[in-house]
């Protein structure tokens, strides 16, 4: 028997068919999204976006299905197939109409910015993020303690609300405001479900509920009403099923009709069964254009700057912890793509390998702090624990001697000091990290990156033992839900897998990155809680400059 994982990347959509019985992989397959991510101009027209959007069109999604699908089903039987599971990044949503079409696809609205996906990275909703924050103070809501004391701009109602305010009758023209990953499986099932996962994190569910209507009226008086109208009440569990596959998505996909489908999940959550971390004290953290780190405690702890704390959001009977770093690989492709001379270039070619991988070889024979540089990691803001995405990137130590590779080092190291940050908030507040499991490509690719992260924050560093863990991890819930297995501890502990291979920290490097991330942490104080604001002013004269607001 084998179930289907689907992973909803930020440029990529990925199928991985897996033996329900082993997790052993079987086949897989990408498909690169024809839109991409739309955060210049709004394809085909061309039309012009503004600051900070990053948007996506959600034919994409169905044709990663139409493409992967049918090509890892080749050579086995499609009658052995019991269930697929997707996850998706997020908070990822669209608009749509009462039967599910997406309002980009009408006519009338296929050239509004406001009528396609709002991707986890669209950033122009900050000031919306604001008010709502501002406002859940004035009113003392509880649950934004939940949150780490700060709703995102890259979530569920900062995007809602930007849309009513700005584009009101693009407001009034669809039904249904719903997370991408709950869209999919509505166009798998014919079933509108909305799993508990983002419901949780990004939707400001707590408890089993919304905050009240009138808290959202305090917002603006048309959004009194958006629970019941834009947004519903309803949440399905993880690891339960959505529904059935129907014929018509069946025929297409070359499955058996009405075969399970599993409730939505959000890649860096899903994750964690793939990688065998259903217990506390494991952080996972999930690495590519961005990270997510997970971890799951058996307590309610309010850690400030966390993206959320919901229970059973991870695994269920444990408190589920997200945290976040808003760029990582998207930092290193920044410097290659804009900052690396064609003699480096030239340099990797002669040598058979790609830049990434010379930048990493020449970076790997430095010591620790031979280059003089230290980095802020914040090209795309700050997630956590700071939620800021206004701050922008900062490296300090440059000299006429300073080269590529030192470059790129100091870069890997401050994606590393904003991990241990992370970590560092949630052991302050009793949430235990012992272990670190990393998933995706980089530290799979990256040996120099690996080693600096166990030395860095002074952990074991584990590898998932899948190059496609999230998922691997919806096929384990695809399994979960199509009955094969009772819970997600059972089917975990079945399919999931680490590497053999443990990073450990080296003392030496220790005591060097403890003197550095010291620093570090004045920079990141310095300009990330208000004692200097340079970063948000160079932002706004640059605006002014382009003729943005």
């Amino acid at each position: 028997m084998y179930t289907i994982g689907l992973d909803y990347g930020t440029l990529s959509g990925r199928a991985l068919l897996v033996d329900v019985r082993t997790g052993a992989e079987v086949a897989t397959a990408v498909y690169d999204y024809p839109h991409a991510v739309m955060d210049e101009v709004l394809l085909p027209s061309g039309k012009r976006l503004p600051p900070e959007y990053a948007l996506q069109h959600p034919q994409d999604y169905l044709d990663v299905m139409y493409h992967t699908i049918p090509a890892i089903l080749k050579g086995i039987d499609p009658a052995q197939v019991i269930g697929i599971g997707i996850d998706f990044t997020a908070s990822t949503p669209m608009p749509t109409l009462k039967d599910g079409t997406p309002l980009c696809a009408i006519d009338g609205y296929r050239d509004e910015p406001h009528a396609y996906v709002k991707l986890w990275k669209h950033h122009a909703a900050q000031p919306y993020a604001d008010r709502i924050n501002a406002v859940a103070r004035q009113r003392g809501e509880s649950w934004l303690k939940r949150y780490g004391g700060k709703y995102s701009s890259e979530w569920f109602f900062s995007k809602l609300l930007q849309i009513l305010e700005e584009a009101p009758g693009v407001y009034d023209a669809f039904d249904t405001f719903i997370e991408a990953a709950d869209w999919v499986i509505w166009q798998l099932t014919g079933v509108l479900t909305r799993n508990t996962c983002t419901a949780g994190y990004k939707m400001l569910v707590q408890d089993g509920d919304y905050p009240s209507s009138e808290y959202f009226g305090a917002l603006n008086p048309k959004f009194q009403t958006v629970i019941g109208t834009k947004v519903g009440r309803e949440f399905a569990a993880l690891g339960s099923k959505a529904g059935g596959l129907t014929a018509a998505m069946a025929a297409k996909l070359g499955l058996p009709a009405g075969i399970a489908v599993a409730v939505a999940n959000v890649d860096a959550h899903v994750t964690a069964p793939a990688v065998h971390a259903t217990e506390p004290g494991i952080m996972v953290m999930i690495m590519g254009t961005s990270t997510c780190h997970m971890i799951s405690g058996s307590d309610l702890r309010e850690v400030g700057g966390m993206c959320g704390v919901v229970d059973g959001g991870i695994v269920p009977n444990l408190f589920g912890y997200e945290a976040g770093q808003s760029a990582v690989g998207d930092i290193f492709a920044w410097f290659v793509d804009n900052a690396v001379p064609p003699e480096y270039q030239a340099a990797a070619q002669a040598a058979g390998i790609n830049i990434h991988d010379y930048l990493e070889r020449e970076a790997a024979k430095q010591k620790v702090g031979e280059h003089g540089l230290l980095a802020l990691d914040w090209w795309n803001g700050n997630r956590s624990t700071l939620v800021d995405t206004e701050l922008s990137g900062l490296l300090v130590g440059m000299t006429l001697l300073t080269r590529a590779p030192d470059i790129y080092r100091a870069l890997i190291e401050a994606t590393a000091y904003g991990t241990r940050e992370i970590i560092e908030a949630f052991e302050a507040n009793g949430v235990q990290v012992n272990t670190l499991i990393a998933a995706g490509g980089l530290p799979e690719k990256n040996a120099l990156l690996r080693q600096i992260y166990a030395d860095v924050t002074g952990r074991p560093f584990k590898l998932s033992g899948s190059a496609q863990a999230p998922a691997l991890g919806s096929a384990i819930h695809a399994a979960v839900a199509a009955g094969a297995y009772p819970n997600i501890h059972a089917a975990s502990e079945a399919m999931g897998k680490l590497k053999d291979m443990v990073v450990t920290p080296i003392p030496e490097n220790q005591a060097v990155y403890d003197q550095l991330y010291a620093d570090y942490k004045t920079l990141y104080d310095t300009f990330g809680r208000g004692a200097n604001d340079v970063m948000k002013r160079l932002k706004k004269i640059r605006n002014a400059a382009r003729g943005e607001s």
